[in-house]
Order: structure tokens, then sequence, then C-alpha cells
């Protein structure tokens, strides 16, 4: 399959053209709202890695958008591409700032984040319900476990990363079951991942500025 075959991974696609998924390509404005609002929320406040988070949610919306719109194996990589990059900058944001590590320990640990998808993805894809999004899955049990490790430390910080991953777990049900509930309901599911995820993404950087406001 070359780069720019068509690809139909969503139960709204009818076919392959441009406008063929629209309400999956509209709910990326999702991401660029979120987007909007933290920046006004975290501009000036000397915060350079929640900057860096707020730009990478804006370059979620526009990759899926084009993923939505150009549904091939290029813009795919687009699509996940940014989504990756946000999760590893949180990673090394949540250690070094939340946990206390030095910038290279948090570099480690973010490193880390590699393996410890790469031997959990499979678990998942193992699973009934979760095989569909597998990759996904071990992102909110991470958020879980920096929530647990923080409880007592900074329990605003961990209550906020409690909530950010029951809404991910949320939104990663609506992207399992698009395809399931196809013959029922042909829109499918799939925008309220990206409805879910831009609230999601906004509120872990909010969380964030909120922390780091406190220390």
């Amino acid at each position: 399959m070359g780069w720019f075959a068509p690809i139909n991974a969503y139960c709204e696609r009818i076919g392959p053209g441009y406008w063929d998924e629209p309400v999956n390509a509209v709910t990326n404005a999702a991401f660029l709202i979120a987007a909007f609002v933290m920046w006004l929320r975290v501009r000036g406040q000397g915060l350079p890695l929640a900057m860096a988070m707020v730009v990478v949610l804006a370059v979620i919306g526009v990759g899926s958008y084009l993923f939505h719109t150009h549904a091939n194996r290029l813009t795919a990589l687009m699509d996940t591409t940014p989504i990756a990059l946000f999760i590893l900058l949180y990673v090394f944001a949540a250690t070094r700032d939340y946990i206390g590590l030095p910038w290279w320990g948090a570099a480690l640990v973010t490193l880390g984040f590699i393996p410890y998808s790469m031997a959990l993805t499979p678990v998942f894809r193992s699973l009934p319900f979760f095989e569909v999004s597998a990759f996904y899955w071990p992102v909110p049990l991470l958020i879980a476990i920096y929530a647990a490790i923080l409880w007592r430390s900074a329990p605003a910080t961990a209550r906020g990363l409690a909530l950010g991953a029951a809404i991910l777990a949320a939104s990663l049900t609506f992207r399992s079951i698009d395809q399931i509930l196809c013959d029922v309901f042909p829109l499918g599911t799939h925008f309220m991942w990206h409805v879910l995820n831009g609230l999601m993404l906004g509120w872990m950087i909010e969380v964030y500025r909120r922390h780091m406001l406190a220390g």
C-alpha cells in the first residue's frame, strides 16, 4: 500500500473524497479551541513547557483534520505523530515538575515510555474491546499511576490527573465502539474522541499550569 492509498477506518467515511467524513473533520475544532483557550491562560506566566504543549495541541487538531479529509497513510502519520509528541512532552513535564526529578532523570523516564507502551500494547490488544485502541490504553493507565504517586504530596494535582485519566478513558471508549455501532449508528462515535480529547488535553495543560503556579 502506497503513502497516498485511501484508508477507510471509521464508520462515517462513505468514500475516498475530501468531505466524506464531515463530522469527524469538523470536530477537530475541539483541539484548536482548547489550544486557543489554554494559550490565553498560560501566556506570560513563564511556563515554556506549557506553551509548547499548547502549540502541539493545535498541531494535533490540524493533523487530525488532514487525516479525516485526506485519509491515507501519510496523513495518518500526521495525525498520530503530534499525539505521541504531546504524550512525551507531558511525561517529561510531569516527571520533572510533579515528581521532582532532575531534567536528565525526567528525560530517561520519558524515553522509558516507549518500552512501557510497547510492552503493554500487546496486553491490551489481547483483551476484548480494548484491542481497537490498544496503543492508547497505556496512557490513561500511566496518568492514573502518576495520580496515585502524587495523592499525598500534591492532592489537587493528583485529582486533576485522575479526572484527566477518566476523560481519556471515556474518549477511548467512544473511539473503540465506532465500528461496532456502524450498523445501528452510521455516523459513528469517533467524533466524540475528538471532542473529549480536546477537552482532556486542554485540561491536562491546565492541571500543569495550576501545579506550577501553586508551587
